[in-house]
C-alpha cells in the first residue's frame, strides 16, 4: 500500500530554532545545531579517525531532519586527506522538508553553502521509498528513505560502521527509540559498529543493551550534561569484498553500459563486448524512448520499481550533462491519458489517495490535457512534469565516455559461448579465440542471453517491437510525450516516434506495413484525428527485439544453475554460477530501469548498501522463477 508522505512544515520556536509541528520538538539543540553534530555524532563515533584509509565507510542515521548531520559529515570527509574511498550515508525521514524549505534552512550554515547547493540540486521528489543521490564524483552517496523508519530499517540492505541516533525526544517520538528499532539497527551493524546519541534515556539504554550494544554515558554538548556512546558487540556477517575488481560485460545497450558505468565509478576495470560497431544499436537503438513511472492504486512492485527507476534515471541523466558528449534528452513532461471514463476515474483516484507531490504527478482533466498536448482530447489523465524523452544510443555512449579509460571496448565482436577456467570467465568468439576475460561476467546482451548455455534457466522471451517515424516540423504539437496504449514523441530532428508494437516470440526483423498501420491506429487513439493523411506505406521506422520476463519485472543478479535442492524455499538456497550475473527482462522499460538496475548490480558486486528495498531486490532476482509456478508468474502484477 502506498505511503503518503506529509512534508515537514517550516517553523521556528521562540528562540529561532527550527521546530517540528508534527512532534512538538526542536530539530537540534538550542546551543547550536552544528556544535551538537560535531560533538555528539562525529566525535561520538570516533570520526573522522575511524574512516581513515578504509575503502568504504557506512553511516546510518535515524532522522534526516534538516540534513545538518549529513552536510557536516560530508564536509569533514572532504577536508580529511586520509578519508575513506567511498562514504555511504543512509538516513530515514518520515516528514521530509521540501527542497525550497531546505534552501531556506541551510542559509544558517554558510560554511556548507557548496555542499547544500549540491544537495538541493539533487533533492528527490517527496515520494515513499529509497532515493539514492551521488556527490563528489560518486565518492559520497546519500541514500534516503522517505517513510516510517520501522518500515525502512526492515528493508535496507547494508552493513553500518556508525549509527547516528537522532530522532526527536523519546518522550515525543517513542517509536523511533523502541526495542524494535534498536534490533533493526543491530541487524544492519558491522562487527565493529559504534553509535552515538544525545539521549541518555534509561529506556533507550535498556533497549540498546538488549539489541547487543554496550553503551556508556559521556559528556554532552552545551547545556546537556551527558550523551550516549556505544559499540555493537555481537557477531555480524561481513560484507563479501571482491578481491579482483574486474568485470566482463556482454552487451553495450542500456543495460550493459549502465552497469559498466556504475562499476567503473567504483574503480572496477570493465571489458565490454558487443557485436555492433558502437553502443546502443540493438533493442536500445530507437530514436527516442519514454522516461516515466507507472502508478497503481495498490502501489504494487511494478509501480514502486518504475517510480524508483524513473527518478534515479533522471538524476543519472542530469549527472551526465558534463560528459564530453552528453545524452540527448528533454524533460518535456509526459501526459498519460486515460483509456476510457472508468480508467480516468481510477487515475484521478490514484492521485487523490496518494497525494503525490505536484512536481512528480498530478491529474489533469480533458481541458488541461488538451492544452498540454496542443490537441483536443476526449479525456484527461496523469501528467508527469519531470518525465520526458531520451535518445537511448546517446545515453549508452555517455555512460561509457563519462568514465573514460576504466572501460575497454571490444566492439565488432560476437560472443559464441562462455568458458570458465582458472576462476575466470572467457568470452569465446566463433573462431575459438578469447575476446576478453574477467572473474565476473554480466550478461546484458538482450535476447542474445537465450543463446548462452549457462543462462538457460532464465525464462527470457523475445518481444518484437516496431516503431514508426512520422515527419514533424520543429516545434509542432505535441511538444510533450503523450501516451495512451502507445506513445508519440515530440519532434526530434524532423521526425517523431509513434508506437510501438509488442509481439512475443516473433523473430522477423523486417519492417511491416501492418505494424505501421497498427501504430497509426494507436496514434489516432492517443490524439484523435492526428494520423489523418499519413500513409503507412511511406513511413520509416525501426524494428528491435526486447528481452521480456513472465512477470514483467527485470532480472538482475546472480544467474542460477537451474538446480533446486530438496526443500529449497528461499532464494539464498538456490545454487548460482560463480561470478555470472544477468541484467535482462526489461521489456519495453529499458530507459526506466537501466540506470537504477546498473547501480543495483554494481552495489551487489562491490559490497555497497543497496539502492532498492530488500523485497524489491528479491523480486528482481533471476532465480525467483525456480521458486514460482508458471501460472503464478503470469498472474502477478
Amino acid at each position: 500500500m502506498y505511503t503518503v508522505i506529509q512534508p515537514a512544515a517550516l517553523a521556528l520556536d521562540a528562540t529561532g530554532t527550527p521546530w517540528s509541528e508534527q512532534f512538538g520538538d526542536v530539530y537540534h539543540s538550542h546551543d547550536g545545531g552544528l556544535g551538537q553534530t560535531r560533538h555528539v555524532f562525529l566525535a561520538g563515533n570516533g570520526l573522522p579517525e575511524r574512516w581513515r584509509d578504509r575503502r568504504r565507510f557506512v553511516i546510518v542515521e535515524t532522522g534526516f531532519g534538516l540534513g545538518l548531520n549529513f552536510l557536516a559529515t560530508w564536509a569533514a570527509w572532504r577536508s580529511d586527506p586520509s578519508r575513506c574511498g567511498r562514504l555511504h550515508f543512509i538516513s530515514f525521514e518520515k516528514h521530509p522538508f521540501s527542497g525550497a524549505d531546505l534552501e531556506t534552512l541551510h542559509r544558517r550554515w554558510p560554511e556548507f553553502a557548496d555542499h547544500a547547493r549540491a544537495l538541493h540540486a539533487r533533492w528527490p521528489a517527496l515520494t515513499p521509498g529509497l532515493h539514492r543521490l551521488h556527490f563528489d564524483d560518486d565518492q559520497v552517496c546519500l541514500t534516503l528513505f522517505f517513510g516510517d523508519a520501522l518500515d525502512g530499517l526492515a528493508q535496507v540492505s547494508a552493513r553500518a560502521d556508525a549509527l547516528y541516533l537522532d530522532g526527536f525526544s523519546p518522550a515525543l517520538n517513542p517509536e523511533l527509540w523502541s526495542p524494535r528499532v534498536c534490533h533493526l539497527l543491530a541487524r544492519l551493524c558491522a562487527a565493529d559498529a559504534t553509535l552515538a546519541t544525545w539521549s541518555v534515556s534509561g529506556k533507550v539504554r535498556e533497549a540498546l543493551g538488549h539489541a547487543g550494544f554496550v553503551v556508556e554515558k559521556a559528556p554532552g554538548f552545551g547545556g546537556k550534561r551527558q550523551m550516549l556512546r556505544g559499540r555493537f558487540t555481537r557477531r555480524a556477517d561481513p560484507v563479501p569484498e571482491p578481491t579482483d575488481r574486474q568485470a566482463l560485460v556482454i552487451g553495450a545497450g542500456l543495460a550493459g553500459t549502465a552497469v559498466a558505468n556504475r562499476l567503473a565509478t567504483r574503480g572496477w576495470r570493465v571489458e565490454i563486448i558487443d557485436s555492433a560497431s558502437r553502443p546502443g544499436q540493438g533493442a536500445s537503438g530507437n530514436l527516442a524512448g519514454v522516461l516515466r513511472p507507472l502508478p497503481s492504486l495498490d502501489d504494487n512492485r511494478l509501480a514502486r520499481l518504475t517510480r524508483a527507476g524513473s527518478l534515479y534515471g533522471r538524476r543519472h541523466l542530469e549527472a551526465l550533462a558534463t560528459c564530453t558528449v552528453p545524452p540527448r534528452w528533454e524533460a518535456c513532461g509526459v501526459l498519460h491519458l486515460a483509456r476510457d471514463p472508468v480508467h480516468e476515474a481510477k487515475q484521478r483516484q490514484v492521485v487523490e489517495l496518494q497525494q503525490a507531490p505536484a512536481d512528480y504527478l498530478r491529474f489533469v482533466d480533458k481541458d488541461e490535457a488538451s492544452r498540454i498536448a496542443g490537441w483536443p482530447l476526449p479525456l484527461g489523465g496523469w501528467w508527469f512534469p519531470g518525465g520526458g524523452w531520451v535518445e537511448p544510443p546517446s545515453l549508452c555512449e555517455a555512460n561509457l565516455l563519462s568514465v573514460g579509460a576504466q572501460i575497454h571496448r571490444h566492439f565488432g565482436n560476437t560472443l559464441d559461448c562462455l568458458e570458465r577456467r582458472d576462476d575466470r570467465w572467457h568470452a569465446i568468439a566463433s573462431d575459438g579465440g578469447s575476446i576478453a576475460s574477467a572473474p565476473v561476467v554480466i550478461l546484458a546482451n538482450g535476447v542474445g542471453i537465450r543463446q548462452v548455455a549457462e543462462a538457460s534457466p532464465l525464462p527470457v522471451r523475445s518481444a518484437r517491437g516496431q516503431v514508426s517515424h512520422l515527419p514533424a516540423a520543429p516545434g509542432s504539437v505535441p511538444r510533450v510525450v503523450v501516451c495512451r496504449l502507445g506513445y508519440v514523441s515530440p519532434a526530434i530532428d524532423g521526425q517523431r516516434c509513434a508506437g510501438a508494437t509488442f509481439l512475443v516470440d516473433d523473430d522477423d526483423p523486417a519492417m511491416r506495413l501492418d505494424e505501421h498501420r497498427e501504430n497509426l491506429a494507436k496514434l489516432d487513439f492517443i490524439l484523435p484525428g492526428f494520423a489523418s493523411g499519413l500513409d503507412p506505406a511511406v513511413l520509416g521506422g525501426r524494428v528491435g527485439f526486447r528481452p521480456a520476463s513472465p512477470d514483467r519485472l527485470p532480472m538482475i543478479g546472480a544467474v542460477p544453475t537451474g538446480e533446486r535442492p530438496a526443500g529449497s524455499t528461499l532464494l539464498a538456497h538456490l545454487p548460482r554460477h560463480p561470478g555470472l550475473f544477468a541484467m535482462s527482462g526489461f521489456g519495453a522499460r529499458g530507459l526506466v530501469w537501466s540506470s537504477l538496475a546498473g547501480e543495483l548490480l554494481a552495489s551487489q558486486l562491490d559490497g555497497d548498501p543497496l539502492p532498492l528495498e530488500r523485497d524489491l531486490a528479491d523480486a528482481l532476482d533471476p532465480a525467483r522463477f525456480l521458486l514460482k509456478p508458471a501460472r503464478q508468474m503470469r498472474a502477478e502484477e
